[in-house]
């Protein structure tokens, strides 16, 4: 299921272009020709511009956040998204029945919103079950990272004061980039506690040490190689990389987005295994967890 869906999430980003360019196209050539209802090469413009209320919010949206990397959550269906798709059928339809738009228009604007519905349903959700080898009062299974500086580093060291591990995918995914940058916002909170922040990743380890030289802060910036660190904790994916980013380095297996909240003991108060990639919880939610058990070390 996860091979498809890596193919998936990559077919459906070029059709999806593909569809609202074609769109877009035939609504520009449409204004230019537009008399009365006639639109050239046929048809009505409003089917067109149904055409690209099924695509162009969920290519925007996707766009937006990979551009600037500065959205770490969204809704969990993209219900507004829907909406738009949903009208945008319906015009495609309307235009179709009553001014003789090409049957192309509905038949496009039904494949567009149908792979948004398999996009915001399907794919995000991961279908996971809470990791059997993660429990809040237990120890975690031994494992061992690598350091922006090049060392090992086990999770006995990680965990010999109160820590937040957070889990990301990489680089290349940038809800995780935006998550990593609230952390950042949120440093001089966590600093405040005493508190660890290890960042892990099963990325090249050159990436790792560009993220660590980018923002400078007393975080721990950590490379899981091989993804051991990931399936120790049981919280790995196989074929979780979007087809075509291994030609970047990296591999095709990643990791859960996942979080998890130590205690000064060493044992597990607190884990967040998100079931959906474009759902985050905000550091405010991690720094309630500390002051609730009372982890500040400072």
């Amino acid at each position: 299921m996860n091979f498809l869906k890596s193919m998936y999430i990559s077919t459906f980003m070029m059709l999806a272009m593909a569809i609202a360019s074609y769109a877009g196209w035939r609504l520009y050539n449409g204004v230019n020709n537009y008399m009365g209802y006639s639109f050239y090469p046929g048809g009505n413009p409003w089917a067109w511009i149904g055409v690209i209320l099924t695509t162009a919010p969920i290519l925007m949206v996707i766009g937006w956040i990979t551009m600037f990397k500065n959205v770490a959550r969204t809704s969990a269906h993209l219900p507004v998204l829907n909406v738009l798709g949903l009208i945008g059928v319906g015009l495609a339809f309307w235009a179709g029945v009553n001014h003789q738009a090409p049957a192309l228009a509905p038949a496009l604007a039904i494949g567009g919103w149908l792979g948004f519905v398999l996009y915001s349903y399907w794919y995000s959700s991961y279908g996971r079950q809470p990791s059997t080898k993660l429990r809040v009062g237990a120890e975690l299974p031994a494992f061992t990272v690598r350091n922006a500086s090049g060392a090992s580093v086990t999770s006995a060291q990680l965990t010999d004061k109160p820590a937040i591990l957070i889990f990301f995918r990489g680089n290349w995914c940038p809800l995780c980039m935006a998550q990593v940058k609230e952390m950042v916002a949120h440093y001089q909170d966590i600093n405040a506690l005493g508190v660890r922040v290890a960042l892990i990743s099963p990325q090249p380890h050159d990436n790792t040490i560009a993220l660590s030289k980018k923002f400078g802060v007393n975080f721990d910036f950590l490379t899981d190689e091989g993804n051991s660190a990931a399936r120790a904790l049981g919280i790995e994916q196989n074929h979780g990389l979007p087809m075509g980013m291994r030609m970047l380095g990296y591999a095709s297996e990643t990791v859960l987005p996942t979080v998890i909240i130590m205690d000064r003991d060493g044992k597990v108060i607190w884990t967040h295994e998100t079931d959906n990639y474009r759902i985050r919880p905000e550091p405010d939610v991690y720094l309630d967890v500390l002051h609730r058990h009372r982890m500040a070390v400072a």
